[in-house]
C-alpha cells in the first residue's frame, strides 16, 4: 500500500479498513483465507468477484477472497489502486469539472 500512498489502517472488531477520505478497503482475516472488499466508482467485472453491489451512484462494493499470497497479483493490485483514488475521492472531482 505505500507504493499507492498515504493510507490509514482502521482496526475494528472483525475487520481491518483502508482509509484515506472515506474508507477504500476493508479485509476481514478467516481461518484459511482472507475475504475483503474495494469500493470502486464503477462496477468492474472479474470471476474473481464473489459480490458485487451498489451503494451509491458512485460507490460499488466488490468483495473476494484470497487463499494464498501468490493470489495477491497485479490485478489484486490494480483494484487496490482504482480504490484509493475513490477513497481519495477524486472521482467526484472529475465528475463536479467535467459536468458543468
Amino acid at each position: 500500500m505505500s507504493a499507492i500512498g498515504p493510507v490509514d489502517v482502521l482496526p475494528e472488531k472483525t475487520r481491518i479498513a483502508l482509509h484515506v477520505r472515506m474508507s477504500f478497503a476493508a479485509f476481514s482475516p478467516k481461518t484459511h483465507w482472507l475475504d475483503g472488499h474495494v469500493v470502486l466508482a464503477r462496477r468492474l467485472e472479474s470471476p474473481r468477484f464473489k459480490r458485487i453491489y451498489v451503494v451509491s451512484p458512485r460507490n460499488v462494493v466488490h468483495e473476494f477472497r484470497v487463499a494464498s499470497p501468490d493470489e495477491v497479483d497485479s490485478e489484486v493490485a490494480a483494484w487496490l489502486r482504482e480504490a484509493y483514488a475513490v477513497g481519495e475521492q477524486r472521482h467526484l472531482h472529475k465528475a463536479s469539472t467535467t459536468g458543468s
